[in-house]
This record gives structure tokens, C-alpha cells and sequence, in this order.
């Protein structure tokens, strides 16, 4: 286990000091440590097989390789290149197959195979946190910290069912591990980063226990400026976070875990590419969960667990700005709102001869809240907190249960298939619908809708016998609800419904993933494919309102995809290593033949490394084809393609010294050659920050010096 105790800061500006100190602490161990970074994470075993590394290793991370079919498992405390992460969207970016539509500093939303929003299913600690925000400013991976996690696991595509319903495009778990301690004892991990644009984050990470539990504390606080970009001119984008946890385990025998967990953090961030600011990002968890391990015949395990987890988000246009006179919201202005969401899950592990089975049930409540359910509130909303009274605008339910099974056919054959049913529901609490024209009454209020809905794969595994190569190719098909945004942020409906949450149908993917995996002393190397068909695709179409703001149209279409990812390590010598990730998506509107949006272009990953002894050195070339495949005015709740956009690539250099096992010095030069460029997926500028009101992409960061020091004790 391990321990972060969050260092806070009292304001989001940094002092001129500060301003002086970051870069030049960056810049003077860039140039006394060196630059270079190991490219890749490269061992390949089932993710049962991930063992935690408790000495550090002189590397920076540039690519995340995949271990084993559709699944990839990382440290999310490994250094990594571009500078280490400020959410859990900006963490993925580092696996092929992942992007993010930008929003600007921090904070922005995780894109699988250019898939978005409840498509993936993230979950902390086995638990799901959501955001609040109708536009999800406040996405769920902007309540993560990576680092104060142990372990990241991914599966791509609709190939689990075991981690709730959904994951259509694929399963994220950032988790952390039970301590264990077969004595009276201690462990601690802590790191400082220093960088560019005010960028300053710390972590301390630690646990005391003995053989009949531990005590675990996690903390971390970070911030940055606004940033530069490439040309010079100044991102409106700075931001700070905070969080603290705790755990507190009690292990009776080695086989036996009952963890209770809490945390809270918070923060705030302003947006070059939204007509408010986040001011408040307040998260408070709680959790429980038994685990009980090796009980002796067919049933080896149980697990259970319960949790909590409250996002209360406010945005406003005041405190990190000045309104703009000229815009839809002249004067300073305030919304509030609120998710709490309680969810539990047990299941049960069997154990035959060849067989594996995971079945269980889990449960999801979730309830959202609006202060006055509209964009009205004036400043003090900050300091009458009675005048505006809370409004409950949506509660949504869901109850499943699934199976997981892998056969052992023959000694290199193995079938894995799953399935679950989910019963989901949500209940339309509004009496009116607010927008900026107005209210008008709502004509689905106290009006609930139900669906059943199945999900289930099967894929095939297949070791060749003269070979370290493993072929596979898996069917999947998951029904995903429609989530909180798709039927409540949307102004109006499918054409001839009432409003989108009577119009809008859940989705249906059905999608066959394939690959081959190959790993040798020297070589890794892997391919993965997909071909999917979406029925009822969920697709936002937006009108422009002039001064009033673009209103937004959520409708159903089909939608066929394809795409994939591939990578290889090589090892040229005991100290030379290269690697190189490819990562393609594509997707066409079946319903009237064009592109379909938000996908991301062409991008490849190369990364050459040198390791000797106690220092690492090397370079990452990012490359980015242009996207010209683009379905103008359309998108998803947060993003819409408004155009085409450019190539580009981006140099980076980094590099590590390990002074002892314990210590550790990284540092890095990302965008070496400070290039003007934007990335596809992205918002536009705001006109309230001084942008054209003809949409234009948010530019990102130019040259930037970054510098981490790691403990482990």
C-alpha cells in the first residue's frame, strides 16, 4: 500500500517567485541529469501476472506496450513523457489507441478508438465516479491523481463484463493494492515536479502496518500557470488540485482483507475553450470492500464491496475571469451542481481443473442536482448558500448481473466468454427546461424510463507451439443506457420526440477484435484490430445561435468502425533499445454516409533509448497525420468537428538518473523545437478570452522543462 499526504496551496497564482524558481529548477536538471527517456514498458504476462516494482528504475516512460491480448497494465507512478500527468485523461494519452479532447491545461475527456464518455468504463478502486457538469467540464478522469494509484489496467473493447455495464469501447480500472506486511513496518513513496509555466506538483505516498493490517495515507497537490504555445501567445489554462485518502485494512490471515477507504479532494481550473470556468471541483468518497481468498475447492474467492462517491462542481465566469460585455453572459454569473453515486458489487471466483468462473451482481444508484437548474446565479451564490435552493433534475438506476468464464481447452488453447443483463432505468425530475431563451415547461417531468439490456463476448486464444506468439480474435456485444448527458444536456430530441430523454434509444455495438502478440528476449511486438457496427449510435448535431450560443440536437444513427493499434520493442544491444506504436481510428454515419465526428487522425509513436547502469537517456517523435474525415456541426456533448485539421509532429527528449534505489532524477524537453500546433480533437478558442468568432482550435503547449524527483523507502 502506499501512503500520498496532499500538500496544499492557497491560491492558484503562484508567486513571481515561484515563476522564477519552476523553470529554472526544470532547466538546471535537464541539463545536469541529461535528456533521454526508456520507451516502453515491456513485460509480457497476463494481467494476473502484474506484479508491483518496489525499486525504482532509472526510466521514463514514452509508450505503454500491450502484455497480453486486448489488455494493457502499467504503474501509473513511472515517470513519463510529455510531463507527467495532471488527470487520469492525460495519463491515457501515453497508451496507443487513447486520446482526449484537449481543454486546454487540465482536465480534458478520454477518446478510446474514438469512442467518448460512457462508452468507457473508468472506475477507481473498483467503483465509479462521475462527474457533474451538464457539458462535463468536471469529466471523471479529472477527479483522478494517477500517480497516487498502483496499478492501470485496460481492456480494450467490449471484451470483460464483470466491471458494470457499458464498455462498449473498452474498460479502464485505476486501482490501488492491499498493503501487505508480514511484520511490524513501513513503507514511503514521494515525488516532486517542477516545470514550466508555473507546473509544481507533490506526492507523498504511505503506509505503516503489521501482519493484522495497515494504515495507508495518499495525497497529492499540483498546479500550473497558464501556459504558452508554440507561437508565442499566451492559453488562458491554469489550474490546481488537491486530494487526500485513506485506508485502513485489517488482514486477520493472509488470505483475508476488509479495507474501509475515504478521500476528498478539490480544485479549479479555467478554460480557453468554454464560456465558464470550473471553480470548484469538490470529490468525497467512501468505501468498503471484503475480499477472502483461497477457501478450498470449486469456490476459491469472494469479494464484496460498497461505495460513494460525491462530485459538487460550481462554474462561473468571474473568479478566474472578467465576463466579457459582448457575450451571451455580460454580467458575472454562477451554477452549481451535484452527483451522488452508491454502488455495490459481489462476486464470487470458481476454480475446476480447466475452467475459471467469475459471476456475480452489482448495483448503481445515481442522483444529480442543479442550483435553480439554470446559468441565472449571480456572485452570491457563494455567500447565501439559502437563496438558491437545490433542484433535483435526474436519479438513474441500474442492477446487473454477469458471468465470466475462461476454459483452458488444450495446453496453448483458451476460450474466454462472458455475459451479462443489466436493468437500467432513470426518472426526468425537471418541471421545466431552462436554456438561454428561457424556461418552458418539461413535458417528460416525474415521467420514468426502463430498458433490459444484454451484453455478453467470446474470444479465442491460440499459443503457437514453435513460437512465443499468441493469436486471438474475440466477438463482442455490449447495450449501453444512455447516460446522464445524452438524455438531459441536449436541447432537443430526435426528430418528433419530446425532448431527448423521451426520444433518445440505448446503443448496441457489436464489434469483432483480433490481433497477435508476440514476446521474446529481445523482440515485442503486437497488432489489434477491430470492425464494429453500432445500431443507434448517439450523436450530438449543433446549430449555431449567434450571440445566444449553439443549441444542440441529440439523435440516433448507425455507425459502422474500424481501426486498430500496433506496436513493437526491439532491444538493438544490452543498452540500446527502440520502440514504436501506430494507432488508427475510423468511423462512417451509416444513416446518411458521412464521417462519422470526433474521430482522431493517424498517429504514430517513435521512441529510441539508451540504458547503462544507473542512467537512461533517449528521445520520443510524436506524429500526427492530418484528419480530413470530419462531419462539420457534429460531435458529443463536449466536442464537435468544426473542421479540418493539419499534421504535425513534436520532438521530445528526456532522461533519468538513479542515485540510489531509493532516489531517482528524471527530467525532460517536451516540444523541443516549440511547434505552433493543435490537436483534432480539441475545443475552440472562447470569444470572451479574446479569440475570432469563427471557431479556431486551442494551440498547445510549446517548448516545456520538466524535472520529477522520486523517493521509495
Amino acid at each position: 500500500m502506499n501512503l500520498h499526504v496532499s500538500v496544499g496551496c492557497s491560491r492558484l497564482i503562484v508567486s513571481p517567485w515561484q515563476r522564477r524558481w519552476q523553470p529554472a529548477f526544470a532547466l538546471f536538471a535537464g541539463l545536469t541529469v541529461g535528456t533521454g527517456a526508456h520507451a516502453e514498458e515491456h513485460v509480457y504476462q497476463p494481467l494476473a501476472g502484474a506484479v508491483m516494482q518496489s525499486e525504482l528504475e532509472p526510466t521514463v516512460v514514452t509508450a505503454v506496450q500491450q502484455q497480453s491480448p486486448l489488455t494493457v497494465v502499467t504503474d501509473p507512478k513511472a515517470p513519463r513523457q510529455p510531463v507527467p500527468a495532471s488527470d487520469g485523461a492525460d495519463y491515457l494519452k501515453t497508451i496507443p489507441g487513447f486520446s482526449a479532447i484537449r481543454n486546454g491545461g487540465s482536465n480534458g475527456d478520454p477518446v478510446l478508438r474514438g469512442m467518448f464518455g460512457s462508452r468507457l468504463n473508468i472506475r477507481t478502486n473498483g467503483g465509479l465516479m462521475l462527474g457533474a457538469c451538464p457539458a462535463r467540464m468536471d469529466a471523471p478522469t479529472s477527479y483522478i491523481a494517477p500517480e497516487t494509484y498502483d496499478k492501470l489496467t485496460v481492456i480494450k473493447g467490449p471484451q470483460s463484463v464483470i466491471w458494470g455495464p457499458g464498455a462498449s469501447a473498452g474498460t479502464v480500472l485505476f486501482e490501488r493494492e492491499p498493503e501487505h506486511f508480514g511484520e511490524l513496518g513501513s513503507r514511503l513513496h514521494a515525488s516532486l515536479l517542477g516545470g514550466s509555466n508555473g507546473r509544481f506538483d507533490k506526492v507523498i505516498d504511505g503506509a505503516v502496518g503489521g501482519s493484522q493490517g495497515y494504515l495507508r495515507l495518499i495525497g497529492n497537490q499540483a498546479q500550473a500557470d497558464d501556459y504558452d504555445s508554440g507561437s508565442g501567445d499566451e492559453v488562458p489554462s491554469r489550474w490546481k488540485k488537491w486530494n487526500t485518502d485513506v485506508a485502513l485494512g485489517w488482514t486477520p490471515d493472509e488470505d483475508t482483507l476488509i479495507e474501509l477507504t475515504a478521500g476528498r479532494g478539490n480544485g479549479e481550473a479555467r478554460y480557453a475553450g468554454r464560456s465558464m470556468d470550473g471553480s470548484q471541483f469538490l470529490r468525497e468518497s467512501l468505501g468498503l470492500r471484503f475480499e477472502k481468498s483461497n477457501l478450498g475447492g470449486v469456490l476459491d474467492k469472494l469479494e464484496a464491496q460498497v461505495y460513494y462517491n460525491y462530485a459538487d462542481h460550481v462554474m462561473d465566469n468571474f473568479r478566474l475571469r472578467t465576463p466579457d460585455p459582448t457575450s451571451s453572459m455580460p454580467m458575472p454569473m454562477a451554477a452549481q451542481v451535484d452527483r451522488r453515486t452508491l454502488g455495490t458489487r459481489v462476486a464470487a471466483t470458481l476454480r475446476w481443473s480447466d475452467v475459471e468462473l467469475v459471476t456475480g451482481i452489482d448495483a448503481l444508484r445515481s442522483e444529480h442536482r442543479a442550483r435553480s437548474s439554470s446559468y441565472s446565479m449571480m456572485t452570491d451564490i457563494y455567500t447565501d448558500t439559502d437563496k438558491f435552493a437545490w433542484s433535483k433534475d435526474a436519479t438513474m438506476h441500474n442492477y446487473g448481473v454477469f458471468a465470466e468464464l475462461t476454459w483452458n481447452l488444450a495446453e496453448r488453447q483458451r476460450v474466454i466468454g462472458g455475459a451479462r443483463v443489466d436493468r437500467a432505468s432513470a426518472k426526468d425530475w425537471r418541471t421545466s427546461i431552462s436554456s438561454m431563451m428561457g424556461s418552458s415547461p418539461n413535458p417528460t417531468a416525474g415521467d420514468t424510463r426502463a430498458d433490459t439490456l444484454p451484453s455478453g463476448f467470446a474470444r479465442y486464444e491460440y499459443d503457437l507451439a514453435d513460437s512465443p506468439t499468441t493469436l486471438y480474435a474475440g466477438l463482442g456485444h455490449a447495450q449501453r443506457f444512455p447516460d446522464y448527458w445524452e438524455l438531459f444536456s441536449a436541447d432537443d430530441g430526435p426528430d418528433g420526440a419530446a425532448n431527448a430523454f423521451a426520444g433518445i434509444k440505448p446503443e448496441k455495438t457489436t464489434q469483432l477484435d483480433f490481433g497477435v502478440q508476440y514476446a521474446s528476449d529481445d523482440l515485442q511486438a503486437w497488432a489489434s484490430g477491430y470492425v464494429g457496427q453500432v445500431r443507434d449510435y448517439i450523436l450530438f448535431t449543433y446549430t449555431s445561435g449567434g450571440m445566444m450560443g449553439d443549441t444542440s440536437q441529440a439523435e440516433n444513427i448507425d455507425a459502422r468502425i474500424m481501426g486498430g493499434e500496433l506496436g513493437t520493442a526491439y532491444r538493438l544491444s544490452d543498452a540500446w533499445k527502440t520502440d514504436a506504436t501506430l494507432a488508427y481510428a475510423w468511423g462512417k454515419n451509416s444513416s446518411d454516409g458521412k464521417a462519422l465526428p470526433q474521430m482522431p487522425p493517424l498517429e504514430a509513436r517513435l521512441g529510441l533509448s539508451y540504458e547503462q547502469g544507473d542512467w537512461s537517456a533517449g528521445a520520443l517523435w510524436r506524429l500526427v497525420a492530418a484528419q480530413n474525415r470530419v462531419a462539420e456541426g457534429q460531435g458529443n456533448v463536449v466536442g464537435q468537428d468544426f473542421g479540418k485539421s493539419a499534421g504535425f509532429g513534436v520532438f521530445s527528449l528526456n532522461g533519468a538518473y538513479r542515485i540510489s534505489e531509493q532516489v531517482k532524477i528524471s527530467a525532460g524537453v517536451d516540444n523541443l523545437f516549440d511547434k505552433a500546433y493543435s490537436e483534432h480533437l480539441n475545443l475552440a478558442g472562447d470569444a470572451g478570452f479574446g479569440f475570432p468568432a469563427e471557431p479556431v482550435a486551442i494551440d498547445e503547449p510549446g517548448r516545456t522543462l520538466w524535472t520529477k524527483v522520486d523517493l521509495s523507502f
